[in-house]
């Protein structure tokens, strides 16, 4: 006798409606076990003291915007306007800010949904939106010229600002600059740390609303750095309590969700300012491969890669960093 032949069946994906309906169960299990460790949001006037002391100054723009920002250094030199990464804030760029105001006028702000300019009128968070936002900003605080400089997303604004008002920027500077990610092989896709790839899932993502581990954002802090010595309990302070100013963990998934032009990037060519572009060889979040496609795209520009060094050379390597920085702002155009 010979044994039946049993075919077997073939494997099917679950279908959209399964499968958010099984995302629905999994948010409501996680609420429901987490009901009782909620993050709540921090007072303003507590975090204002803290975050917002001298330097800092606050305007308000047309749109109904407040913005916190601080404006230091050689009122009487070339103006250098700083725009810091996601979920940062204008105190990422105080090591630079110590090394450069003796030379130049240096402007830093929060950006909309950060820090302690916090969330603004019309839930605008896309990379148009912020670039909008920084203009109505520089022309308020009366910049008709100025170097401009971004980290992380706020590279991602800076070059997108740039061409769009090309006659104002006269130097750009692209800081482990986002926004590239569709033109990087496969093999050099970001590693996304795991706070980051909550905001990015939608229905969990709404978790981020209400339930903030302090630990999650050292996580993702320390993934962005190398030298790991650099990530202090002050720092980590810093980032999760400004995550946790009144609105600003709600921008975090509006962000995620922006629509984004992705075509802007072959416009890149068109370009013409002097641009150096910087970048830690052991950036995760923005490989280095993404600075060599900027690099390759605007003309005339500079590229240098810092070995060791992961997404945040102005925190990690700020001495070497700021110098460069220095050197080509100051060098003939």
């Amino acid at each position: 006798m010979t044994q039946a032949s049993v075919k077997p069946v073939p494997a099917t994906s679950p279908s959209p409606a399964r499968r958010w309906g099984r995302w629905l169960l999994v948010l409501v299990i996680v609420l429901g076990v987490c009901d009782s460790v909620t993050t709540a949001d921090l007072p303003p006037a507590m975090l204002i003291v803290k975050y917002g002391s001298r330097p800092s100054k606050f305007m308000r723009l047309p749109s109904g915007a407040r913005v916190h920002y601080r404006d230091r250094g050689n009122p009487s030199a070339p103006a250098l306007l700083l725009l810091h990464g996601s979920n940062s804030s204008l105190h990422t760029w105080e090591p630079w800010v110590a090394r450069l105001s003796s030379s130049f006028r240096v402007v830093t702000l929060d950006l909309p949904g950060h820090g302690l300019t916090g969330p603004v009128p019309g839930d605008d968070y896309s990379p148009e939106g912020m670039a909008s936002f920084v203009d109505a900003f520089r022309t308020q605080l009366g910049l008709q010229h100025f170097y401009l400089a971004g980290n992380s997303m706020g590279g991602h604004i800076a070059w997108r600002y740039t061409l769009a008002h090309a006659k104002v920027v006269d130097k750009l500077v692209l800081v482990d600059a986002s926004g590239l990610n569709q033109l990087l092989p496969p093999d050099a896709q970001p590693k996304i740390p795991l706070g980051m790839r909550i905001t990015r899932t939608p229905v969990l993502n709404q978790l981020v609303r209400f339930v903030t581990p302090r630990h999650t954002v050292e996580q993702s802090l320390r993934a962005t750095f190398v030298d790991q010595s650099k990530v202090t309990p002050q720092m980590i302070d810093r980032y999760y309590e400004l995550l946790l100013f009144p609105g600003n963990r709600q921008t975090v998934t509006l962000r995620a969700s922006a629509p984004v032009d992705l075509s802007t990037a072959d416009r890149l060519p068109q370009i013409k300012a002097p641009t150096l572009i910087l970048s830690g060889q052991s950036d995760t979040l923005v490989p280095v491969q993404a600075a060599r496609i900027f690099h390759e795209r605007i003309a005339g520009s500079r590229l240098i890669e810092y070995p060791k060094v992961g997404h945040i050379p102005m925190e990690e390597i700020p001495e070497r960093s700021a110098s460069d920085v220095r050197q080509f702002l100051s060098s003939a155009p």
